[in-house]
């Protein structure tokens, strides 16, 4: 990823959360986005790890994951995670990890929450993560187009309202494996869904010898 955002004239990264919680390195992760972002959110699997959320509120194998992630985690690292919030507004956009709905836990995925969630924003560009697969809806005030939006896709800004989802760099589920971000230019207005390919055997090696639960580092290589 960092050889993706060098080739690119970025003025700014923006992370929507979810930066530990399931890979076998997160102290590296916690490093790496504190360096690179401009605006970080939380996610449900930082809070989870830090405490703040129930570990009875998760599955079995992310509960596993949250608490083996917790010794991981150095005080400065849980320290700067702390300090994160669920959502943000930087200018000409609204950043949610979940939906305007509800920050933390809610999932756009379907054309009733994303509507909703249009209506309680007002920023021409909104950005939700925590469902792992990359969308890009346009509203023109009538209607709702767009959906599953795989690498390749450009979403045009001009004159309508959108509501993105880059998907997930480290564990997209949308059938494509390789990590999924997304190139937002506001002054062009188009948005680009990309995806760069990274070492999948290496990260399912890494889980494994981590003692993580198989089933973390298994659905890496469907995307899944």
């Amino acid at each position: 990823m960092r050889a993706e955002l060098a080739s690119e004239s970025i003025d700014a990264v923006w992370c929507l959360g979810d930066v530990v919680g399931y890979g076998p390195r997160p102290a590296e992760c916690v490093a790496t986005v504190r360096e690179l972002t401009t605006v970080c959110l939380c996610g449900n699997h930082d809070l989870a790890v830090l405490g703040r959320l129930s570990l009875g509120d998760f599955s079995g194998d992310a509960a596993v994951a949250a608490l083996w992630t917790r010794p991981a985690l150095d005080a400065d690292a849980k320290s700067w995670l702390g300090s994160l919030a669920p959502k943000a507004s930087p200018e000409g956009a609204e950043l949610f990890h979940g939906s305007p709905r509800d920050p933390v836990w809610d999932y756009v995925l379907s054309e009733s929450v994303a509507v909703e969630s249009l209506a309680r924003t007002t920023a021409p560009v909104v950005l939700v993560g925590h469902s792992h697969v990359a969308l890009g809806l346009r509203s023109d005030g009538a209607a709702l187009s767009g959906g599953l939006a795989p690498a390749g896709t450009i979403v045009e800004l001009s004159g309508v309202r959108v509501l993105l989802n880059p998907g997930s760099v480290g564990q997209p589920r949308d059938g494509d494996p390789r990590a999924a971000w997304l190139l937002l230019d506001l002054a062009a207005g188009t948005a680009a869904f990309r995806r760069v390919a990274y070492d999948v055997a290496a990260t399912q090696a890494e889980i494994r010898a981590a003692g993580l639960p198989d089933l973390l580092a298994a659905r890496l290589a469907a995307g899944a």
